[in-house]
C-alpha cells in the first residue's frame, strides 16, 4: 500500500473498469474478438489466430481499436474491419442476456454514491457497446457518468479518462480519486492519473502479481470490497 488513507483527501471520485470488475466477462471479449479474426480470415485453430488471442488477453483494457490494430500489425482498414466485427459480436452477445452484473458491483456503486463519492465506469469498448451494457444491467440511474475512448480521449494505460472524469465532476485534487480495475492497463490508468487509491480487482483479466507489479496500491477479492476499503458505509 503505497499511501494510507488517513494521509488522503476525502476520497470524491471512484472510476471503475467495466468487463471483469464491475460486469461479469465471462470469457465474452475473448469469444467476440474470435469472432472479429474470423470475420478477417484468421480462422480459429491457426497459428495466427491463437497469436491474435494472447495480444487480446495481454491488452484487456485498453481501446478495442488499439488491439486490433497490433494484431493485423498497423493495417487500418483490416483493424477497423475487425473492430467493428467485435463491436457486433460483443453487442449480440449482450443482447442474448449473456452479460450480468458481478456480485456485489451494484450495492458497492450504490453505497459509495450514498457516501457522497461520485462513480464513473470506464471501458476500452466504443460508446455503443457500453451503451448496451449499462442498458442490459439496468444501471443508467446508478452512476454519475460513463466514458469510453474517443474525442480525443485516448484510452488505458494512458490516464485520460480518468482525468476527463476528474474535469467534468469538479474534483480538484487526484489524490482525491480512487480507480479500481481487472488489468495492468486499468492500474497503468490509475497510476498516471495520480489516483491516490489504485485498486486491483482479482479473479478478471489478470492476476495478482501483474496487478501488483503495475503499481496497484490494494488488491481486492471483488470490486464488492471497494466501499469498505474507502471507509464507506
Amino acid at each position: 500500500m503505497n499511501h494510507p488513507w488517513t494521509e488522503l483527501p476525502r476520497l470524491r471520485l471512484a472510476c471503475l473498469d467495466m468487463a471483469g470488475t464491475t460486469v461479469s466477462d465471462g470469457g465474452l471479449v475473448e469469444r467476440a474478438a474470435s469472432v472479429a479474426l474470423a470475420a478477417q480470415g484468421v480462422e480459429p485453430g491457426t497459428s495466427g489466430h491463437a497469436a491474435g488471442l494472447i495480444v487480446v488477453r495481454r491488452t484487456m483494457g485498453m481501446s478495442k481499436i488499439v488491439v486490433f490494430r497490433e494484431i493485423f500489425d498497423g493495417d487500418e482498414a483490416a483493424a477497423q474491419r475487425a473492430n467493428a466485427a467485435f463491436e457486433q459480436a460483443y453487442a449480440d452477445l449482450v443482447g442474448a442476456g449473456e452479460v450480468s452484473a458481478l456480485p456485489g458491483a451494484a450495492e458497492a456503486i450504490a453505497a459509495l454514491r450514498e457516501a457522497g463519492v461520485a462513480v464513473v465506469l470506464t471501458t476500452g469498448f466504443s460508446r455503443p457497446t457500453q451503451d448496451a451494457i449499462i442498458d442490459a444491467l439496468g444501471w443508467r440511474d446508478l452512476v454519475d457518468l460513463a466514458l469510453v475512448p474517443g474525442d480525443g480521449l485516448r484510452g488505458r494505460p494512458y490516464p485520460d479518462l480518468v482525468l476527463h472524469a476528474a474535469l467534468r465532476l469538479g474534483v480538484d485534487d487526484v489524490r482525491a480519486i480512487a480507480v479500481a480495475g481487472d488489468s495492468v492497463n486499468d492500474i497503468g490508468c490509475g497510476v498516471r492519473a495520480g489516483a491516490g487509491v489504485v485498486a486491483g480487482v482479482l479473479g478478471g483479466a489478470h492476476g495478482r502479481a501483474d496487478l501488483a507489479a503495475a503499481g496497484a496500491t490494494h488488491l481486492l477479492a471483488a470490486v464488492a470490497e471497494l466501499p469498505a476499503l474507502l471507509g464507506q458505509p
